[in-house]
């Protein structure tokens, strides 16, 4: 338990240069950005009162270094701000979308897994044979194809030629299948390889001997020895693997048209809406830490006599 609190105190100790790391970073590429925020959203038949009233709403009539402060003066008060485009509450706009991104990201790494671990393991299984073969291919298809790619090609197959699945929306289960699999193909593709080195390592192990001799069979000493001591390494990835996937699932939102963070991150950029990136950008990489930190955690679960530092 002291270990595990250990963990938690040191990952809350980088979530603080992380955090500032993120906004501060955000903060002066936004400002670098060439053009008005202002005038973009209210339009060149925008009186100048209009744009100075507005600008001085939103603080954007002080210094920066004034405007970053006050920025961070609102963060550590738990709020966000609003919105330039239609000042609702930005807390508000990430809370209705985020379930959707998360939605997402949690059914493509559920297809990365469910693809990986039985091709992994049968291509180790069949080292150098024609099954291992296969799954090599199958696995640098997966990484040659980006997901903006892969996504037109699987709404062409499967919703225009076959009419299976529907292309884009959000709600019926149908929506997620397409979206999950174009951002779970390249993480499935990785995890198929990793595992496929690390269950060929496993297996030259004394332990898999015995467990044979036992007259244990083949698929109990793979799934429930091999692959267990084994899986470290796998989760290593997936653990950082999982923030890729919401950066990822910009691209993807975009091409299946889904309400999550990724679509919505792109919409404030093109409006110039500071808060909302802020914001969005905010939540993804504190939810990057969270993730890793049960990661952390994780390794201790599948070899309690692993120290993680």
């Amino acid at each position: 338990m002291g270990s595990i609190m250990g963990i938690l105190g040191r990952r809350l100790l980088l979530v603080i240069p992380v955090m500032w790391a993120v906004v501060t970073l955000v903060f002066v590429l936004l400002h670098l950005v060439p053009g008005d925020p202002v005038l973009a959203f209210l339009g060149e038949t925008a009186t100048p009162e209009q744009v100075a009233e507005m600008r001085h709403r939103f603080g954007l009539d002080r210094p920066l270094l004034e405007q970053y402060a006050n920025y961070w003066k609102q963060v550590l008060r738990g709020d966000l701000g609003v919105t330039f485009v239609d000042r609702r509450p930005v807390a508000e706009k990430i809370r209705s979308r985020y379930p959707a991104t998360l939605q997402l990201a949690v059914a493509a790494l559920l297809v990365a897994v469910l693809i990986a671990i039985p091709l992994g393991v049968t291509a180790a299984r069949h080292h150098g044979g024609v099954r291992d073969a296969v799954a090599s291919v199958m696995a640098l298809l997966g990484i040659a194809l980006p997901n903006f790619a892969l996504g037109p090609l699987l709404i062409l197959l499967f919703s225009v030629k076959l009419r299976l699945l529907p292309p884009s929306g959000f709600g019926d289960p149908a929506h997620l299948i397409l979206p999950a699999l174009t951002l779970g193909a390249a993480l499935a593709a990785i995890l198929t390889r990793l595992v496929r080195t690390s269950v060929l390592e496993e297996l030259h192990q004394d332990y898999v001997k015995t467990a044979r001799a036992k007259g244990l069979d083949e698929r109990t000493v793979l799934y429930r020895h091999v692959l267990r001591n084994g899986l470290i390494p796998v989760v290593t990835i997936v653990g950082l693997q999982f923030g890729v996937l919401l950066g990822g699932a910009i691209i993807t939102e975009r091409i299946f048209n889904w309400p999550g963070i990724g679509t919505l991150t792109i919409e404030a950029i093109a409006a110039r809406d500071y808060p909302l990136v802020q914001g969005c950008l905010l939540v993804i990489a504190l939810t990057y830490i969270v993730v890793n930190t049960a990661t952390d955690l994780l390794y201790r679960v599948l070899d309690p006599r692993i120290k993680v530092e």
